[in-house]
């Protein structure tokens, strides 16, 4: 983790040691203490006491007072409950958000999918993820559900874990003829069909947390 900037320094720490986290720099049942954190990253350890909390509510870190605060392990059933979620988030703002999508939306959308094709290809798991977000991510902002966002922001990271531990075993769980599918659903305006196959997407990763054994 690099130092952060003194601005925002609350939501900065958050975001790095959930990135951290996700990524496995920090793993599953790590103890993590405030000094250190604070230190690596160049603040004080009040933002970073700040980010444990937010952390610990969203199921990333568990804490016992006095005690200890460490990273939680990848739990099949919370994948699955976070991957249930957060689809039925993504199929909301689908339906909302076709109708309303213009052309360079939809062309985002194939520029996101070729980056991601191309990642998986390569086996680099930052980069097809972050092409993923930013595919779904044009429906959410098109939508303007920003409860629904906020819902996908904060459930997102639970089901990365997991899905970065495929791609490092040599999988990929998602696909990205099923992105061409959701794809060319937005660009004929069919919201239902876009649905429909956003429920494939996101009912294959509760699948795969079902069928994970560790």
């Amino acid at each position: 983790m690099r130092p952060v900037r003194r601005t925002l320094l609350r939501d900065r720490a958050y975001e790095a040691i959930r990135d951290a986290i996700v990524a496995g720099e920090i793993e599953p049942g790590a103890v993590v203490r405030d000094a250190e954190l604070a230190e690596r990253l160049g603040l004080s350890r009040a933002p970073v006491r700040e980010a444990f909390a937010r952390l610990v509510d969203e199921g990333l870190l568990e804490t016992k007072p006095q005690s200890y605060t460490r990273v939680t392990p990848v739990v099949a059933a919370d994948v699955r409950d976070a991957a249930a979620v957060v689809g039925a988030m993504h199929e909301l703002v689908t339906r909302v958000a076709v109708p309303r999508l213009r052309d360079a939306d939809v062309d985002a959308m194939r520029a996101a999918n070729d980056r991601f094709a191309a990642a998986v290809r390569a086996g680099d798991v930052d980069a097809a993820l972050g092409a993923d977000d930013a595919l779904h991510d044009v429906l959410v902002r098109v939508s303007g559900n920003r409860a629904a966002a906020a819902t996908v922001t904060r459930y997102t990271p639970l089901i990365r874990r997991l899905e970065r531990r495929r791609f490092g075993e040599g999988g990929s769980c998602r696909s990205a003829g099923l992105h061409e599918r959701l794809i060319e659903a937005c660009a004929a305006g069919d919201a239902e069909g876009a649905v429909r196959v956003t429920a494939e997407i996101w009912r294959g990763l509760e699948e795969l947390a079902d069928e994970d054994t560790h």
